[in-house]
């Protein structure tokens, strides 16, 4: 099969023909019809991901239909429409038996632990355990991004923030996983407040629902300023980007005993927030960290895509094609974009 391989961190990727996976016993082998480019992807690629050996091939949110299954599988079989949440779950363990496969301790995750799904084949461990039906009217395009960014923020936004109608929301960071949040906080009632350093992200926002936004790159104190815009701070208040900064004002930008949820990621390499515990004590305040969505829990949000009060497919501003990938992969830090862009193998 093609896909896009890189062999150093940091370094080149480059479109190649490589063996395609096998499923095993109790796995899956999708045929990817379009995977998203996250920011995780970059996090690998730079090197900040411990688990990925390499060669590799990126890429960790997909949609496609089911190509081969393993002889324990029972539930899915060839032809079947599928996503899958990035979090691969073993169905086994103490946090899987509780419900809580997008913490499970002997996850995988494709396009981290294994190859993932910038290319045409993927293979998924445990798949009566992680694939997530796809109803025939739901397009792969706007699919794609369901597995990662668009389910973390539905249960960050949800379950997390605990959102309720008329409550403030703050979202640091309009990329994918904060235009998502910003839509799922819209949907469910809230004012969302907005922040980002982009003018262009900020103007999605907006169409998105943020009956407000602030721009981060011309204010001085963005947690004072979402104070004041919420006249006495958000009451839950998403950091979607993941730096020292956007954690710091995330807490800082809340009322008292508002909810913090960490959803961009923080690796060590990147540096360890300095975070304003005497702020956290003072007001009551909650941090929450959210990791995904386990495949179990995807039916409330697939209704709601389906009535239409959801609409990923808004997100998605750029589709590119295998070939398109490894220039974006490699850039990303750096190129000025907004919404998510789908790659199409």
């Amino acid at each position: 099969m093609r896909a896009v391989v890189y062999t150093e961190y940091g370094g080149a990727a480059a479109v190649e023909s490589i063996d395609a996976p096998v499923a095993g016993r109790a796995g899956a082998v999708i045929r990817v019809e379009a995977t998203g480019l996250c920011r995780s992807d970059w996090h690998g690629w730079m090197g900040h991901d411990p688990d990925i050996t390499l060669p590799h091939v990126p890429g960790h949110e997909f949609a496609g239909v089911v190509d081969s299954v393993g002889g324990q599988v029972t539930r899915w079989r060839p032809g079947d429409r599928v996503t899958v949440p990035f979090v691969c779950a073993c169905g086994e363990c103490e946090a899987c038996l509780a419900g809580d496969q997008q913490v499970c301790e002997h996850q995988t995750q494709p396009g981290f632990t294994h190859h993932g799904s910038f290319a045409e084949y993927v293979r998924i461990d445990h798949a009566d355990v992680n694939l997530v039906r796809l109803p025939d009217s739901a397009d792969f395009v706007a699919a794609a991004a369901l597995g990662c960014r668009f389910a973390t923020a539905f249960r960050a936004v949800r379950d997390h923030g605990r959102v309720a109608p008329g409550q403030w929301v703050a979202v640091h960071g309009c990329g994918g996983v904060g235009l998502s949040a910003i839509m799922i906080a819209t949907a469910l009632g809230a004012k969302v407040v907005a922040i980002d350093v982009s003018r262009g992200a900020l103007d999605l926002a907006r169409q998105f629902g943020a009956v407000a936004v602030v721009d981060a790159a011309s204010t001085l104190d963005v947690g004072a300023a979402i104070i004041n815009v919420t006249d006495g701070g958000a009451h839950v208040s998403i950091d979607a980007f993941g730096s020292e900064g956007s954690c710091a004002a995330s807490i800082e930008s809340l009322r008292r005993r508002g909810r913090h949820v960490q959803v961009g990621l923080l690796p060590e390499a990147v540096g360890r927030p300095a975070v304003p515990m005497a702020r956290v004590i003072a007001l009551e305040l909650s941090l929450h960290g959210s990791h995904g969505m386990a495949a179990h829990d995807y039916g409330p949000m697939l209704d709601l895509v389906a009535s239409g009060a959801l609409r990923p497919e808004l997100l998605v501003t750029r589709t590119l094609t295998l070939d398109d990938a490894p220039t974006a992969l490699t850039t990303m830090a750096s190129a000025q974009l907004v919404g998510t862009s789908v790659i199409r193998p």
